[in-house]
């Protein structure tokens, strides 16, 4: 199938659904109200995710390549969209939608088969985790399918991040030969970066959680399906392509302990809140990190089809940047919460 029709069709589909899914958000009370901790300051519809899988489904059934892990991943992605859906218009409590994302978790682990089978370490050889294999897979699943909630702060930013992560993907699975993650990461990136367009600043409408959730998740399931004979480099690959959700959830994680807060409680110590109040604009704060997240994705692909060694070496320049930043980020520790 050609790669530019799946990605052109997906656009413009997710193009013609984003404002009639603004329209639904906005007579079913699903919006966004500004706060002390928001950035924006008029209301805004939410459910823009809504969108982005009607885009997703509607690719699936024209451009479906057979899998027969795709059923469990379905299934797992409706109830991320359902809980989602009922958060942004109900506003649900973190332990539910943390009991949902475990079910849809379980539904691709034991339904679909799909966790870590294997490790290799250097100078130990291969490892069977048995069932650490599924242990990890959670923690995986469940991890980014909120730390992409956690970067959508600003307008534009989980969507162009999660689009150039799609595309990284895409580009990764095609050394590989692998056609079902080449055509659902083409199918993915094009239904984002349809959504975008009306999400990028001045934002029309916002993913809300039933995006953001649903992006985490199939990111993380189709990072998990990429890598999960995970040898000592292609764990890192896809930890490389999601640094920054990855390593900014990281460092709130540390940043609260250090504080004496609660992990799930909020705020203002989040990469693009350094950024926004380093220069308050919001354009700029968004494309500095999309900068960087192109920047881990490079590191990955050269990581991963070039040379490993120059790789490392990326890596460890990368790891330099990122504790520059975080200096600056663990500075915020004493402000007030959001």
């Amino acid at each position: 199938m050609n790669p530019l029709l799946i990605y052109i069709t997906c656009l413009a589909i997710a193009i013609g659904l984003t404002p009639l899914v603004s329209k639904v958000a906005i007579a079913v009370g699903a919006v966004d109200k500004p706060n002390k901790r928001k950035v924006h300051k008029v209301l805004m519809p939410t459910l823009g995710g809504l969108a982005i899988f009607g885009a997703f489904y509607a690719g699936h059934l024209l451009f479906r390549y057979p899998h027969y892990q795709f059923n469990a991943i379905f299934i797992g992605s409706l109830i991320i969209l359902v809980t989602g859906i009922i958060d942004d218009i109900f506003d649900l409590s973190p332990k539910i939608k943390l009991l949902a994302q475990f079910t849809a978790a379980s539904v691709v682990i034991f339904y679909g088969q799909l966790y870590f089978r294997s490790f290799t370490f250097p100078f130990i050889g291969v490892v069977d985790p048995g069932y650490l294999g599924c242990v990890v897979a959670y923690l995986w699943i469940i991890g980014m399918t909120n730390a992409i909630n956690l970067i959508d702060g600003l307008d534009g930013l989980a969507s162009g991040v999660s689009s150039i992560t799609f595309l990284t993907m895409y580009y990764l699975a095609a050394q590989m030969n692998d056609y079902f993650i080449m055509t659902y990461a083409l199918i993915l990136a094009g239904s984002t970066m349809g959504f975008l367009i009306y999400n990028f600043h001045p934002a029309k409408i916002f993913m809300g959680d039933t995006g953001a959730m649903f992006l985490g998740y199939i990111i993380s399931v189709m990072a998990l399906m990429g890598f999960r004979n995970a040898t000592f480099i292609s764990f890192v690959v896809p930890v490389l392509i999601l640094g920054v959700p990855v390593f900014d959830t990281l460092f709130a994680i540390i940043r609260r302990k250090l504080s004496g807060k609660s992990v799930i409680e909020a705020d203002k110590g989040h990469l693009h809140h350094v950024l926004m109040a380093q220069n308050a604009s919001q354009t700029k704060s968004v494309l500095i990190i999309y900068g960087i997240s192109i920047l881990f994705s490079l590191v990955a692909i050269v990581y991963n089809t070039i040379s490993a060694q120059m790789g490392v070496v990326l890596v460890v320049c990368v790891y330099l940047m990122i504790r520059i930043l975080s200096r600056k980020m663990f500075k915020n520790k004493e402000e007030p919460n959001e």
